[in-house]
C-alpha cells in the first residue's frame, strides 16, 4: 500500500493542535463489542484514540506508518505502538474485537485496508471510522478560519479530503452500516492552539512546500484583533 505521508513533518505541532475524541463516543464504541480483549488502532497518530480506548480494552495495539508521529505518541500501558502500513498491521488473524481510524480512513487504498480488517477481526467484531470538519468558535472568528480553508487554501488541499468535507457518507464500505449518533468534541483553548490547529493541515503544508510562503502568517494579526487577549481561552467545537 503507498502510504501518503501529510503528517511527518509537523508531528510535534499535530500532538498538540489537534482536538482529542469525546468519552462518549469510546464508552459508545465499547458497548458494540461483546468482549474487550483486543483493539486495534489503525493510523493512529499520536494515539489520540488509542490512548481512551485503553479504558474499555484490556490491550490496545496501535499502529501508523510514520515513525515521526509514533515518536511523539502518549504513552499507556496497555497500548503497544508499532510502525506498520493499514494493510499489513501483522496482528493474528481473528483475534481483535474492535478495529478504529480515526479521522485517517481516507488517506488509505480502501479495498486493501478492508481486507486486512476482514483478517484481523473476531466473528462479528467492529470497525469504526470518523472524522471531524471545520471548527466552530464564534461568528468573527469563524468566517476568517473558514476563508483560509475554503478560498485560500482549496486548490492545496489533497483530493482524499473531499471525503471529509462531505463528512464521510462516500466512504465505500464493504460491511454492513450501523447507524449511529454524532458526536461533538469540546476544546477550551487559546488562540496558540488554534494557530497550532491551522499548521497542522495538510493544505497548509502542501502550500508552504510549493510557494515557499506561509499561509498562516498573513492572516494572525487579523485573527488576534477579534481573539483579544492571546492567553484567553475560548471554547472549540
Amino acid at each position: 500500500m503507498e502510504f501518503k505521508d501529510y503528517f511527518s513533518s509537523q508531528s510535534s505541532i499535530y500532538v498538540k493542535s489537534r482536538p482529542h475524541y469525546p468519552d462518549e463516543l469510546f464508552t459508545y464504541l465499547a458497548s458494540l463489542v461483546k468482549a474487550h480483549d483486543l483493539a486495534w488502532d489503525c493510523a493512529t497518530g499520536n494515539g489520540q484514540a488509542a490512548i481512551p480506548l485503553a479504558k474499555y480494552f484490556k490491550k490496545i495495539i496501535a499502529t501508523d506508518g510514520s515513525q515521526p508521529q509514533l515518536n511523539n505518541a502518549m504513552q499507556h500501558e496497555r497500548v503497544t505502538y508499532h510502525k506498520a502500513l493499514a494493510d499489513d498491521s501483522s496482528i493474528e488473524s481473528g483475534t481483535v474485537d474492535l478495529v478504529t481510524i480515526a479521522a485517517a480512513i481516507h488517506w488509505l487504498d480502501f479495498d486493501k485496508f478492508y481486507k486486512e480488517v476482514d483478517r484481523v477481526l473476531k466473528p462479528g467484531g467492529i470497525v469504526a471510522a470518523w472524522t471531524y470538519c471545520d471548527s466552530e468558535i464564534d461568528k468573527d472568528i469563524d468566517p476568517i478560519v473558514l476563508n483560509l480553508s475554503w478560498v485560500f487554501l482549496k486548490d492545496y488541499w489533497p483530493a482524499e479530503s473531499a471525503y471529509v468535507r462531505n463528512h464521510y457518507k462516500d466512504i465505500p464500505m464493504p460491511f454492513k452500516r450501523i447507524e449511529t449518533p454524532e458526536f461533538k468534541t469540546l476544546v477550551n483553548a487559546n488562540m496558540e492552539f488554534i494557530i497550532g490547529n491551522l499548521y497542522s493541515w495538510s493544505a497548509t503544508q502542501n502550500y508552504m512546500k510549493a510557494t515557499g510562503k506561509d499561509p498562516v502568517e498573513p492572516i494572525k494579526k487579523k485573527l488576534a484583533e477579534v481573539w483579544g487577549d492571546p492567553l484567553k481561552t475560548r471554547e472549540i467545537r
